[in-house]
């Protein structure tokens, strides 16, 4: 069987992208297509594999590649698939679904989440684009909601990452979703915890981008004078570090090795975004570390709140996306943090662990092709 990969870019290794990389262990023969691949910023993790790019896989056009919004439809066009393929499997949260396909080959679209700039989240985009630049960019997001709409029907099933998505997918889309959630890598789950390690500050992780809402944690942080440890890189990150006081520091991108240091020695971490599902969570977790999140998304579905018994907690949540609502669960989490378990809070984890992931995935397709077939 002729699979084909389709991801909307591989720029920086985030969650989309290690699905990616799971898929290719049940497929290691697929091709891949995408839009913009940077093999500098990436790494060698798609070694073996051909990879085809679209005509805008430009160091200016990768540089810039979550501004050119407008330019998306055209990079999907661009895409021409290079062998008569049996199965189509699109990676989306961007325009990849909406590459144009054989007509006997059948299309999985695991959708991470419909397009955040077009549905749902597009005041949330808008907020952090200059103010004269707005309307020009609204204008942009309704023209590329509509091409999004002409792509729905491009797909024969939609797999998606979590209970939240597949209520996005069924509400935006009006089709139904499969849910197969995300893997977190089994070898985070092989070496010890580090239980006499001591504890120094609250760690944030991940993208630093609008809708993460870090902005929340600098204004919180700098206020409380604690310390907190920013890890990651975005489009926000030079403003907040503009704004940020002496006892918040950012880190940037860091290797595994040091990446594994600094969550080790965190009292938790501070999850202030609205997920579609949220992998790093359960990757902190798998250190044993307990989560302060927001409370909606799919933090609802990774993260296990039970202050009757903390013990069986792998965090705790705030209900607002406000100083006083985050400072509240952060006075409370103090009063608690000794009574977490870091076994349980691994072992939670491991439920999401890639095997699973595995399993689950080759299941769905299976079902998808024996009912096509008959």
């Amino acid at each position: 069987m002729k699979v084909a990969i389709i991801h909307y870019w591989f720029i920086t290794r985030r969650g989309g992208e290690k699905v990616v990389e799971s898929i290719l262990k049940i497929y290691p023969e697929a091709d891949i297509y995408t839009l913009f691949y940077d093999i500098d910023t990436y790494g060698d993790y798609l070694k073996g594999h051909n990879i085809y790019t679209s005509k805008y896989n430009t160091p200016f056009f990768r540089k810039h590649y979550q501004k050119i919004f407008p330019l998306y439809p055209s990079a999907v066009k661009s895409l021409k698939l290079k062998e008569d393929y049996d199965l189509i499997i699109s990676s989306e949260s961007g325009p990849a679904k909406g590459i144009k396909i054989n007509k006997k080959a059948k299309h999985i679209c695991y959708i991470h989440s419909p397009m955040r700039y077009c549905w749902g989240y597009t005041d949330t985009y808008l907020k952090s684009i200059n103010p004269f630049l707005r309307p020009i960019a609204n204008f942009f997001f309704n023209r590329l909601k509509n091409w999004d709409k002409t792509t729905i029907e491009n797909v024969e099933l939609y797999i998606a990452n979590s209970l939240n998505v597949a209520k996005r997918v069924q509400h935006f889309y009006n089709k139904e979703a499969k849910v197969v959630y995300p893997p977190i890598a089994q070898n985070l789950f092989k070496k010890p915890l580090n239980l006499k390690i001591k504890k120094e500050y609250f760690l944030s992780f991940g993208a630093i981008t609008p809708y993460k809402k870090v902005d929340l944690l600098v204004d919180c942080f700098n206020k409380n004078g604690e310390k907190l440890i920013i890890i990651g890189n975005g489009s926000e990150k030079e403003k907040l570090v503009r704004k940020a006081n002496k006892n918040i520091q950012f880190k940037g991108f860091l290797e595994a090795s040091e990446l594994e240091h600094y969550i080790q020695k965190s009292k938790a971490l501070v999850f202030p975004g609205e997920e579609d599902f949220g992998m790093i969570p359960l990757e902190v977790m798998s250190f044993g570390i307990p989560v302060i999140a927001y409370k909606k998304g799919g933090a609802l579905e990774t993260v296990v709140e039970n202050k009757d018994n903390i013990q069986e907690s792998s965090g705790i949540f705030f209900e607002e996306q406000n100083l006083k609502s985050l400072q509240n669960a952060l006075d409370f989490f103090k009063t608690i943090e000794k009574h977490f378990n870091p076994l349980w809070i691994r072992n939670h984890a491991k439920k999401f662990e890639e095997q699973n992931f595995l399993k689950h995935f080759k299941y769905e397709v299976k079902k998808m092709l024996q009912t096509k077939e008959n």
